[in-house]
């Protein structure tokens, strides 16, 4: 049974936007915690040039109503243009974990966009 978590991936091109995003998304209740994964290499196709890049990891344990606002949050605050934000829906847990992320996030604010809440 999927539980109201998610857990998100954002990469980033060096540690100083690692460490901004992070500390903004956990300030903000955003994210209950976000690990820094550092020697990530990522190969893609960019404006029809193959690319190779290093960059950093980030991994957000949030709940799945505040997907959006943590996407905002990155948009505003990334200096790519089409910054990589992918979610997954946590299936499963450690039960005191997932009651300590929730604890630590704030609920989702309506979203204009939508018409209703969260």
């Amino acid at each position: 049974m999927a539980t109201p978590y998610s857990v998100v991936f954002v990469t980033v091109p060096d540690q100083k936007t690692a460490d901004a995003l992070a500390e903004g998304m956990v300030k903000a209740k955003l994210a209950a915690c976000v690990n820094i994964v550092p020697g990530v290499t990522s190969t893609y196709y960019w404006e029809g040039k193959l690319e190779r890049s290093a960059e950093l990891l980030l991994i957000v344990k949030t709940r799945a109503d505040l997907m959006a606002e943590v996407c905002d949050h990155v948009k505003k605050n990334h200096p790519y243009k089409t910054p990589e934000v992918l979610a997954t829906t946590v299936e499963d847990g450690h039960a005191p974990y997932l009651d300590w992320v929730g604890a630590r996030t704030r609920y989702a604010r309506p979203d204009p966009r939508r018409g209703r809440g969260g």
